[in-house]
């Protein structure tokens, strides 16, 4: 909101805007001025007689403004005692540069419904947030992506993907291959470390929506996209001890699995939790109405996946457990809901640079990427954005920013939660806008 002082008010009063509006305390999170409490006696509501004007307030300078307010707020002759908000101009948006697959700048957009848009993130909204909190694109925050690796850097027949050469990499592990160096022969990792990091504002093809945060790449699924219970165990432990504030995973295995069939993935991600790590997984892709493990572990948010045209993938698995939904693709599925169209043509995929052709030796934006493992990412990278903004102070617990993404997620299908949709679709603008309330 922004507010314009009357000119009757004299000039140091500019500053006391926001704290003449609020009579009660600062607001959770606000930021104030340290040291200060503004004061105002019941006296000083009358005219000063020799100026015309309202009194101004008192600037009290204190050792501790939570005591000082007490104290003022028990006295008969005080109309109020706050501490001194201080405002900030609202975050424009931002829209980066990046051409897509042409050359005209800002070209990203034609491609990337699922960050600007009526079924987006509203990544614009958030990287302006987080340009004004001064942690561009997350930086700071350590996300692990356990996936087929990442093409981060040029290995053998491998080559580095040119999108994320700008990209902040940090030490990670193939646990495949058993090596320091955790390179993809797949696609499939490096297409959601793109969604979450792509180098952005640079000119080259696609954008990420945590561009700034650092990737820690894992490597835990062989060239094929398969791994097991032990090695992602062995990863999620690594992740952890190793700095990592979220992790992605963008993997499932079959509806029928429990937690007892996974013992030791289900002690790893416990202990994540412990160690206040963020761990995000999909929630299957096999069209039932049962969450895949490890995204049904309470510890876990899981992430169902919706279309271009807003409506539940047809692929996508739901029921209790169910987080939220992000952009994954796919075709619409048949649903008493107004968004789902499943006879008409399917909406778009999710576009980023990754490896194509059957060597895997080349880069593209190919078109057929679709799946909860393409949302999984778009939480991932709100989650790093959340802990950056410092929208729920420092070092936010899995709890505190579960809750933040739940309950900035836009509702949809039936009003309040349900098992199609969880909380509604993931906003980064909404989860990291300091102005936004959580109850």
């Amino acid at each position: 909101m922004t507010c314009s002082p009357r000119r009757a008010f004299p000039s140091f009063a500019l500053a006391l805007v926001a704290a003449l509006l609020v009579v009660p305390a600062a607001a959770h999170g606000a930021r104030t001025v340290p040291g200060e409490v503004v004061v105002a006696y019941k006296d000083d509501a009358f005219i000063d007689p020799d100026t015309g004007r309202p009194r101004a307030p008192r600037i009290l300078r204190v050792r501790d403004v939570e005591a000082t307010i007490r104290r003022l707020r028990a006295r008969p002759d005080v109309r109020y005692a706050v501490p001194n908000v201080v405002a900030r101009a609202s975050a424009e948006p931002f829209i980066p540069n990046d051409p897509g697959r042409g050359t005209t700048p800002g070209g990203w957009t034609e491609l990337q419904w699922n960050f600007i848009g009526p079924n987006s993130v509203n990544a614009p909204q958030a990287w302006g947030n987080l340009i004004a909190a001064g942690r561009p694109g997350g930086r700071g925050v350590k996300v692990a992506v356990l996936d087929t690796g990442v093409a981060y850097r040029r290995f053998g027949r491998i080559p580095r993907s040119p999108d994320l050469a700008q990209t902040r990499f940090v030490a990670g592990y193939d646990f495949v291959q058993h090596d320091p160096y955790a390179n993809d022969p797949n696609g499939h990792g490096t297409h959601v470390a793109s969604t979450i990091a792509e180098s952005t504002n640079n000119g080259r093809a696609l954008t990420g929506l945590a561009y700034g945060v650092s990737i820690m790449p894992v490597r835990v699924l062989d060239r094929r996209g398969d791994g097991d219970a032990t090695v992602i165990a062995r990863g999620v432990r690594f992740a952890v001890d190793r700095g990592a504030k979220v992790i992605n995973l963008s993997l499932e295995f079959s509806a029928d699995v429990t937690a007892r069939d996974v013992p030791q993935l289900m002690d790893a991600i416990n202990y994540a939790y412990r160690k206040g790590v963020v761990v995000v997984a999909a929630a299957g892709n096999e069209a039932v109405r049962t969450v895949a493990y490890p995204a049904r572990s309470s510890r876990v948010i899981s992430v169902g996946s919706i279309t271009e045209h807003g409506c539940l993938s047809d692929f996508s698995n739901q029921g209790r457990g169910l987080d939220v939904v992000a952009p994954g693709g796919g075709e619409d599925s048949y649903l008493n809901d107004p968004n789902c169209k499943p006879d008409d043509t399917p909406g778009r995929n999710i576009f980023q640079l990754t490896l194509t052709g059957p060597d895997r030796t080349r880069f593209g934006i190919p078109s057929t990427f679709q799946g909860t493992s393409m949302a999984v990412p778009h939480v991932s990278a709100t989650a790093a954005l959340i802990i950056a903004s410092g929208v729920l102070g420092k070092n936010p617990s899995p709890a505190a920013v579960t809750r933040r993404l739940t309950r900035t997620a836009r509702d949809m299908g039936p009003p309040g939660y349900d098992t199609r949709y969880g909380w509604g679709l993931i906003d980064a603008g909404r989860a990291t806008d300091p102005t936004v309330p959580v109850d």
